[in-house]
């Protein structure tokens, strides 16, 4: 069975029990998990920030699966791992990450593994909304 139980761009609400349910295997002592939310404020804004607009390349979701591929290569990691795209509030989930390992340090690794590469790689882009109406583009990833 492939390492890698999920990877999926969604524009729905991404659920952090489908991601667990997603990893969940006998074999795994440990589970870490991530999620990246929308906050209301960035170091660049002028006023709080109130939205975040995502937008994703045709291949994203292609990329997503080989980054997380790619992080448990060498593991017994199973990854589970989704990025939302369309506009999200203050407090919604842009990025969950689940993954079970047979120890602690592996998931840990793996999981910080997956959202660096996401930072780095995912052709993913975000527009930050701010109160006031400012919108300002940001790069690759979430």
């Amino acid at each position: 069975m492939s390492a890698v139980r999920l990877a999926a761009l969604s524009e729905e609400p991404l659920d952090l029990d489908a991601h667990l349910a997603a990893v969940d295997d006998a074999t795994a002592g440990a589970v870490t998990t991530f999620i990246g939310r929308v906050r209301d404020h960035d170091p660049d804004a002028s006023t709080e920030v109130v939205a975040l607009e995502y937008s994703a390349h045709p291949d994203a979701e292609a990329t997503l699966h080989g980054i997380a591929e790619r992080a448990a290569a060498g593991t017994d990691a199973i990854v589970a791992v989704s990025h939302r795209t369309g506009r999200l509030g203050v407090g919604d989930a842009a990025v969950v990450i689940a993954v079970a390992s047979g120890h602690r340090a592996e998931a840990f690794e793996v999981c910080r593994a997956v959202i660096e590469a996401i930072k780095l790689e995912l052709p993913v882009w975000k527009r930050q909304v701010e109160a006031d109406g400012t919108t300002a583009w940001k790069g690759l990833g979430g």
